[in-house]
């Protein structure tokens, strides 16, 4: 029993009926902050540190990208996209990884993200064939582990060590967070460690969005240069290899046709940056149910007014989603319950 233990203030942003009545509500909240770090819209509690997830890649592949030698290694856009991805584990993913760690004379045999079946057989209702394994190529985070590793090449640090938090790379990205999330003191932000043994950083949801409308500038940084152009243009080019197909961020991306990027992180968070006005998107659903939080997000996008008819047609699927018997029949729906202040 944590006696002092405080809880987000989530508010209700989706409930699922049955029936015609209310059977389920989903609590959560949402930020929307523009490029000069206002926060220009919100619901529930979006100051109480909250953990990113894989929402966080693009901020963990920042200093990499920002690096002075970063451009020796010859990335192509593409490859650049799959540092910020949590992917399907598709072989163009694993082959693509592959040739990440290649460039620093490495094989999966360093990645220290473990192994698991690819996404690609949830997400597309497929059975996996029996009796395959897959190495850690097919990790949905082995981008982001590869880029890691290149960043350990850069900083001369020990690649055996690369997720240890003191290790140079680790304290350089925890640097970056600090920094694009404006949160002071890199110290200060509370760290755990992610499902691919990766440190992870809570950070409030409003600075988690302004992180997010910061990749948006058109101009350089002061600190990081045009590292924050170049992955939101690699992501934007690329979102096939930021997840794969029949995921939520795919068909989110392909709604965007390029005006945005966004990132899904598990346990219920989702980002997005809006270049063409430059506002970044935080939310995060309590319970992790990401039919729940992208229903709701669905709903934010259309208050937002950032959604034209094929837009709205592309994202139908998950900005209402019906609950089915087992026959098929529709008993119920999952819908929003948001309205921004």
């Amino acid at each position: 029993m944590h006696s002092a233990l405080v809880l987000p203030k989530h508010v209700p942003i989706a409930f699922s009926t049955r029936g015609g009545h209310v059977e389920n509500v989903f609590y959560g909240s949402i930020a929307v902050v523009d490029r000069d770090g206002h926060l220009i819209a919100h619901v529930g509690d979006v100051e109480y540190p909250l953990f990113t997830r894989s929402a966080l890649k693009p901020l963990q592949a920042l200093p990499l990208v920002a690096h002075l030698r970063f451009p020796d290694f010859g990335l192509t856009p593409r490859e650049t996209a799959l540092l910020c991805s949590s992917h399907n584990g598709e072989p163009i993913h694993a082959e693509t990884a592959e040739r990440l760690l290649a460039k620093v004379g490495l094989t999966e045999a360093a990645l220290q993200c473990g192994s698991h079946t690819p996404y690609w057989y949830q997400w597309n209702n497929q059975r996996p064939e029996a009796d395959r394994r897959w190495g850690p190529l097919f990790h949905n985070c082995s981008g982001k582990h590869s880029g890691m590793l290149l960043q350990a090449k850069l900083l001369a640090a020990p690649s055996d060590s690369y997720l240890d938090p003191a290790n140079p790379v680790q304290q350089a990205i925890r640097e970056a967070v600090a920094y694009a999330c404006d949160l002071g003191d890199p110290a200060g932000i509370a760290c755990g460690t992610d499902g691919c043994s990766a440190p992870n950083y809570a950070v409030p949801l409003g600075s988690l969005a302004r992180a997010f409308a910061w990749l948006t500038r058109p101009d350089d940084d002061a600190r990081y240069g045009a590292a924050p152009r170049t992955l939101f243009d690699a992501m934007a080019a690329h979102p096939d290899m930021v997840s794969g197909a029949g995921r939520n961020d795919l068909a989110l991306a392909a709604a965007g046709g390029g005006r945005w990027v966004n990132k899904v992180g598990a346990d219920g968070v989702q980002t997005l940056a809006c270049r063409s006005r430059g506002i970044g998107i935080a939310a995060k659903v309590s319970d992790g149910n990401l039919k729940a939080l992208m229903v709701a997000f669905c709903s934010v996008l259309k208050q937002l007014d950032l959604l034209d008819d094929a837009a709205r047609s592309a994202l139908a699927d998950w900005a209402r989603v019906p609950i089915k018997s087992i026959r098929g029949v529709e008993v119920g729906a999952i819908e929003p319950h948001v309205l921004l202040k």
